[in-house]
């Protein structure tokens, strides 16, 4: 009984064949380069992190991944304890606000507010933030609904 090749020496005797069949391709050109306004050949490797900055300052983006790095990076910023009682609210204009838990977090932060500036534009870039406004936590509305009545409407009868 013959013996009938199946799987792998089917496939090898396959590839043997296809290769003495098939001649050998002509050597390819060698591609011209084209250099990129960064001084760099399009051939020419470059890591993920340089390749990311590049397209960061090429679109004008660099204030704003700045300003995600403070957010996903402010316990690491202002320590550990401040981020407990303080959280970034908002970020306009080079300014960073700021809102506290309770009021003495708030008076403490205002008196440490160029250290944070500082520290906040020695790891983000300098001008990054200019300014922290700090805010004290927001009051209770009394406000429940579309409709208000001027004045101090149920609270009046509390003196």
């Amino acid at each position: 009984m013959p013996f009938e090749p199946t799987g792998l020496d089917l496939a090898r005797q396959i590839a043997a064949a296809a290769g003495r069949a098939v001649p050998s391709p002509a050597p390819k050109k060698a591609k011209k380069r084209t250099r990129r306004a960064s001084g760099r050949e399009r051939a020419e490797p470059v890591a993920l992190g340089e390749a990311l900055e590049g397209v960061i300052q090429e679109r004008g983006w660099t204030t704003e991944v700045n300003v995600h790095l403070l957010l996903g990076r402010w316990p690491e910023l202002v320590g550990p304890a401040v981020a407990e009682h303080a959280t970034p609210e908002a970020y306009r204009d080079r300014v960073l606000v700021v809102r506290t838990t309770s009021t003495n977090w708030a008076s403490q932060l205002r008196l440490m507010a160029p250290q944070l500036v500082a520290r906040m534009n020695a790891s983000l870039g300098q001008g990054t933030v200019t300014r922290v406004q700090i805010l004290g936590p927001e009051a209770p509305s009394w406000r429940h609904g579309p409709r208000t009545v001027k004045g101090r409407g149920p609270r009046d009868t509390y003196g």
